[in-house]
């Protein structure tokens, strides 16, 4: 299963300290609760025609489960592309939905005992979209005791595992950015991308942050932005007036299309462009005799197989960063809108449309 090493990289990475709760077997929090919601898909198609939410009694543990409470998961443009057939990895069906998450733990095992209640755990085994989740402990991480957490940081952590990795990751893994350097990206409005900005900003390395229509600008400004640009046929023209002709080093594009070649066509003398994704939905071109004459590098990004093939070392760094900039909300997503379990379709049509400024999550306790 691909998210047990995760979660065994995350307890080195973190630490085994536990929070200082009650360490009896469970709260039975769910005594007066006798449906549970969650979602599932029997089919692949548009998820809002394909999921439906169904309902359930809770159940017993079995010997080593845990009982944890969701209190928030995001919805990734990557769960509605499995969903809908164009991920790299296809749903096993039926399928329940949701990637990552964040949660509560209501009740152990006596063969969980390093789990306690109360506790605060990063849900990673997927299918996240629901009110609760009954599985093995190895299906959760135990996060460290970091004192008293509002619920917007709980909410932050929620979407830790995924975004914020990957923006780290191509910052660091492609081109050896110094202080002062250039960099551009496309979707700069979305959850990578505004980690994207801040994590450079950290650094000093200088963004210039790609959009599709206005009104972005005084946000992206806001999260440590250095240029906002709107994109069009003259975007390397503008690049260029924008940077003062200074090479651009990286290039990062989840879009494709032509927004992808004219990334391309910025960089400078050696430049690299990853790509990431493809929210166009269009195969992009490329001129091969630029692509030969100013030695650019094309490359590409899939956090999966990152997890996949990074050592135990890679991921430790990259865990041991991300985290504690979350947790004391240094490192931040903006979030559009929260949905309870039962409103699933409405809150995945909320996240395919365009012109939202933040990530939808679904949010069990929301009225």
């Amino acid at each position: 299963m691909k998210y047990f090493s995760i979660i065994m990289t995350l307890v080195v990475c973190l630490g085994s300290a536990v929070l200082s709760y009650a360490d009896g077997h469970g709260d039975h929090s769910n005594a007066g609760q006798t449906v549970l919601k969650y979602t599932e898909f029997n089919q692949i198609g548009n998820p809002a025609d394909v999921l439906y939410v169904k309902e359930e009694s809770p159940q017993a543990l079995n010997s080593g489960e845990v009982r944890v409470r969701v209190l928030a998961a995001p919805i990734n443009p990557s769960d509605l592309l499995q969903i809908a057939g164009q991920y790299g990895v296809e749903a096993v069906l039926p399928a329940k939905a949701g990637s990552e998450g964040v949660g509560r733990v209501t009740e152990v095992t006596p063969e969980a005992s390093h789990l306690k209640v109360g506790q605060l755990v990063l849900v990673l085994g997927g299918g996240t979209w629901r009110d609760e989740i009954v599985a093995p402990a190895a299906g959760f991480l135990p996060l460290p005791n970091m004192g008293p957490l509002g619920p917007e940081v709980i909410e932050q952590l929620g979407m830790s595992v995924v975004n914020p990795v990957t923006a780290l990751l191509m910052l660091t893994s492609f081109v050896e950015l110094n202080e002062g350097q250039w960099i551009v990206q496309s979707a700069a409005n979305s959850a990578v991308g505004g980690y994207v900005i801040q994590l450079a900003k950290q650094r000093g390395i200088k963004t210039v942050n790609v959009v599709r229509r206005e009104g972005l600008a005084e946000e992206l400004l806001a999260k440590g932005a250095d240029v906002v640009l709107i994109d069009g046929p003259d975007l390397a023209a503008q690049i260029a007036r924008a940077t003062g002709n200074e090479p651009v080093a990286l290039a990062l594009d989840p879009v494709g299309g032509d927004t992808y070649t004219r990334l391309t066509n910025s960089l400078g003398y050696g430049g690299t462009i990853v790509a990431y994704g493809m929210l166009s939905g269009k195969p992009a071109t490329l001129n091969t005799g630029m692509a030969i004459f100013k030695d650019i590098r094309n490359r590409s990004f899939w956090l999966a197989k990152w997890y996949d093939s990074a050592t135990l070392a890679e991921k430790q760094a990259a865990f041991g960063k991300i985290i504690p900039l979350i947790a004391t909300g240094v490192l931040k997503a903006d979030v559009d809108s929260r949905f309870a379990v039962g409103d699933i379709k409405e809150a995945v049509t909320r996240a395919a449309q365009g012109g939202r400024n933040g990530k939808v999550l679904i949010v069990p306790s929301v009225k």
